[in-house]
């Protein structure tokens, strides 16, 4: 199996290490380097040329963010994903703004950044398979479209990144899972699990099912449609 080769930025020893740690724990990852400063950031992406870069804001010589609208000004093949205690608006918009895959706010657990890291392995497998895409192949990748979960759309207290993520999440399980099993997976309340796949289901990327046991309610699992 291929590696995805990614760079972890951060001037904390400690917090590199543990980064690091969770980082070679997902299967398919290994990290390749490690940088403490803005420039060195840079210099070694441009030597490495990692798939993905795990990026702070809180950098010794520079702003992380900076950092990153400087790899999209040079063109360097790298996504990133903001690994960061950073939390304001403004710098969230931004690294969308200028193209960062996901935004994990520290401290986090394991599990936020596994389910980051495989959802980004899925993104990857599924984009290389194909050299054209359709519309619908489009929107299957992504809800950031009209009456598919757009930011304007959602319903309030949802956003569109943790609905990407369930949805990336459930469409790579074999088997239709509960609000519980996806909210233990992906380090989310069981109750904001139930709202977010209500809500899937209502835009019909998701069907309920109903599983009967023995005794008892029937269980609620889902999966994705299409």
């Amino acid at each position: 199996m291929e590696l995805i080769d990614v760079v972890i930025v951060e001037d904390d020893p400690m917090v590199i290490e543990i980064n690091r740690s969770f980082v070679n724990a997902v299967a398919g990852f290994r990290v390749s380097g490690t940088a403490k400063t803005g420039s060195e950031a840079l210099n070694l992406i441009k030597e490495l040329v990692p798939a993905l870069t795990l990026l702070d804001v809180y950098l010794p010589d520079t702003n992380g963010v900076l950092v990153l609208q400087e790899i999209r000004k040079q063109g360097l093949p790298t996504d990133v994903i903001l690994v960061t205690a950073a939390h304001d608006a403004e710098t969230i918009q931004n690294s969308f703004r200028y193209g960062a895959v996901d935004y994990i706010i520290k401290p986090f657990k394991f599990n936020r950044l596994q389910a980051a890291l495989e959802n980004y392995a899925l993104l990857r497998k599924r984009l290389s398979k194909k050299t054209h895409f359709r519309q619908e192949d489009l929107d299957g990748l992504s809800l950031n479209r009209r009456g598919a979960g757009s930011p304007d759309d959602l319903p309030k207290g949802l956003n569109s990144l943790t609905l990407r993520q369930i949805l990336l999440y459930l469409l790579k399980q074999e088997q239709p899972l509960s609000a519980e099993e996806i909210a233990a997976a992906l380090g989310l309340a069981r109750v904001t699990a139930r709202r977010y796949l209500e809500y899937l289901c209502q835009l019909q990327k998701v069907e309920l099912e109903l599983q009967y046991g023995s005794v008892g309610r029937p269980v609620k699992k889902y999966r994705p449609l299409g």
